[in-house]
């Protein structure tokens, strides 16, 4: 018997849904937030201002751009920028709540903080990227100025704008995101496969809700797979 492939194709896209949004793991029974490392775990005397930097998790990568003396500009989905202009509640380590209600309003903030909380004990690989931009990376110091200029509240999308999106702009002079590539051809898979109508429609919906998808982008897609199903 053929296995019903709509709670596979739910998993597999939230999955990818936690991928894009950088959502940092609890710690087992505590039900709090897993302490950043204490200032100086990481050498910083080999970054150069300017340098690319990437966090790999489990199922997603963070970027931000490196702007000397232990300071990290990156993207963060962020709730409070929209509510308030507190600075410092703002500058705050941004919490699980803050980032979540940040996808679904659809703002983010890009914020400078520490090496230490940009990482968050993660490692991190310098300039890893661009080996697939080749002539396109720009100096330094521009990259390091873009990301300056970038600073402050901005609008957010899991995919059409999100930290990878901010580093590309800045150190390679184009706004791309691989991650949502990869995003993008899951959903080609699962609209592909005519078994899986239901989880098509769910993701429709959910990019509407979440993914910042004008409804005449998203429609389609939701339709597609009746349209297929139809046919067959």
């Amino acid at each position: 018997t053929m296995k019903n492939p709509v709670p596979q194709a739910a998993s597999l896209l939230l999955e990818k849904l936690m991928l894009l949004v950088h959502i940092r793991p609890l710690p087992g029974g505590s039900g709090g937030e897993t302490p950043p490392p204490a200032p100086g775990y990481y050498d910083t005397s080999c970054f150069k201002r300017g340098d690319l930097l990437e966090v790999p998790r489990t199922l997603f990568i963070h970027f931000g751009i490196y702007l000397g003396e232990n300071r990290v500009a990156h993207m963060m989905p962020d709730i409070l920028p929209s509510i308030t202009s507190d600075r410092r509640q703002i500058q705050q380590v941004v919490t699980n709540k803050r980032l979540i209600l940040g996808v679904i309003a659809r703002t983010a903030s890009v914020r400078v903080d520490t090496v230490e909380d940009f990482a968050y004990g993660g490692s991190i690989l310098v300039n890893h990227m661009d080996r697939l931009f080749e002539d396109q990376v720009l100096g330094n110091e521009e990259a390091a100025h873009r990301a300056e200029k970038l600073v402050g509240a901005t609008a957010y999308s899991l995919l059409w704008n999100n930290c990878e999106h901010f580093v590309t702009y800045c150190r390679y002079g184009a706004a791309v995101s691989f991650q949502t590539d990869k995003f993008c051809e899951t959903v080609k898979m699962i609209i592909r496969d005519q078994r899986s109508v239901l989880a098509s429609v769910l993701l429709g919906l959910a990019s509407i809700v979440c993914l910042g998808v004008a409804p005449s982008t998203t429609l389609p897609t939701i339709f597609i797979p009746f349209f297929l199903w139809m046919a067959g």
